[in-house]
């Protein structure tokens, strides 16, 4: 099997080889897709919560469920690319994403959370397989492959975030706005199916991965994508509605949101690069913690609704979460042998990552219910970074070539 810019997937023999940058090209399309369609819930969610008559704690499961249901799939997704081939369930996973996006369009409580599960499932399904198209078709540039996917999710989440609040005014209503998604995933679809039909069919006799639950390594990257994810969806979950207690407008705090998301790309893309040219992982993953950590502390300390500092901390919560989540994938695909490895410690790293960060704004909510205010659920937050500076410490940097 070979991993380098070459490219034979772990398709049998016989099938067939797809140039490197075509499999760049269709894996940004459909990595646009990953993180629009949560993106787009959460500059609406004050207004599903005064449509529908629902609760915080509701409206946070909403985006829970989709995220515990991208956990789901994150450990159905190594064995389901064993199965059919990494690269036709990728397909598949982008299209129940793009399914679960019609659902959402039914302005009902029942069809939010349905839809949103659907979305979910696909985005944790898509999140595994996706690293291990990359170890094994662009292995020899992990680290910018990695960045520039995730580069691409952060652009989707700016689109989505940014025009969710204009579009459910133009559509009609918050249904609308969150059911326009399916279209770009739909597309993305279209693009990938010619790549998946090359590569061919499954080499049955394959060596299959389970997940790496006994190995050292593997526990403590899903502690870490733990950390990263929950720090992750809990801001992008409860960043806008807190400034929306603060007295701004839904739309002024979608725009915040969608700061938060560009703050991400130049930090997943140029990160990545940096720890893996200076061999200093250790260094670059604590540098963008801490820079999540001052952000996070100064929303709960210094919140200045009327300056632009809000705008300051949105900046460092984007740079932190934005190299985080591919630090994390890069130092998976430095450390696992072949694609089938890395989709399996990738699938146990973001299932574990994604039960965190799909409890976590549950929790939040709740939390906000209980004590009419949002400190306590911050707080989780801090116990969040806590939890991704240990693993850093734990995990090191890249060892020697």
């Amino acid at each position: 099997m070979t991993t380098g810019s070459g490219t034979t997937s772990s398709s049998g023999a016989g099938a067939g080889t797809v140039r490197p940058v075509v499999v760049l090209l269709g894996l940004l399309a459909l990595a646009a897709n990953l993180r629009a369609a949560l993106a787009g819930y959460p500059p609406l969610l004050e207004t599903v919560r005064e449509d529908l008559g629902t609760s915080a704690g509701v409206a946070g499961f909403v985006q829970a469920s989709a995220v515990l249901m991208m956990a789901a799939g994150s450990f159905a997704g190594s064995a389901l690319g064993a199965r059919f081939g990494r690269e036709r369930a990728l397909g598949v996973s982008v299209a129940i994403l793009t399914l679960g996006s019609v659902v959402r369009g039914v302005p009902a409580l029942a069809a939010l959370i349905v839809g949103s599960l659907l979305v979910g499932l696909g985005i944790g399904l898509a999140g595994v397989l996706l690293a291990g198209v990359v170890k094994e078709h662009l292995a020899e540039r992990a680290g910018a492959v990695t960045g520039g996917y995730v580069v691409s999710m952060a652009i989707g989440a700016t689109i989505a975030s940014a025009l969710a609040v204009p579009l459910a005014a133009a559509l009609g209503g918050w249904s609308f706005s969150l059911a326009v998604w399916a279209v770009p995933a739909a597309l993305a679809v279209v693009i990938w199916v010619p790549v998946a039909r090359r590569v061919g069919a499954p080499d049955r006799a394959a060596v299959r991965h389970p997940l790496p639950w006994r190995h050292g390594f593997a526990r403590i990257v899903a502690s870490y994508q733990a950390g990263t994810s929950l720090l992750f969806y809990g801001w992008i979950t409860w960043l806008p509605p807190f400034y929306e207690s603060q007295g701004w407008s839904p739309g002024r705090a979608g725009l915040l949101l969608a700061v938060w998301s560009v703050s991400q790309i130049p930090a997943a893309l140029i990160v990545p690069i940096l720890a893996e040219r200076h061999r200093r992982w250790r260094f670059w993953a604590g540098l963008t913690l801490g820079c999540v950590a001052v952000g996070t502390l100064g929303v709960m300390l210094v919140p200045m609704p009327g300056t632009a500092v809000p705008w300051m901390w949105a900046v460092l919560l984007g740079i932190g979460v934005g190299a985080g989540f591919p630090l994390g994938l890069t130092v998976i695909a430095w450390r696992t042998p072949d694609g089938a490895a890395n989709a399996a410690t990738s699938g146990l790293a973001l299932g574990v990552g994604y039960i965190s960060a799909g409890l976590g704004p549950l929790l939040m909510g709740v939390l906000i219910d209980l004590t009419k205010g949002f400190p306590a659920a911050i707080a989780v937050l801090l116990a969040a970074a806590a939890l991704q500076g240990w693993a850093i410490w734990r995990i090191g940097d890249r060892p020697a070539a």
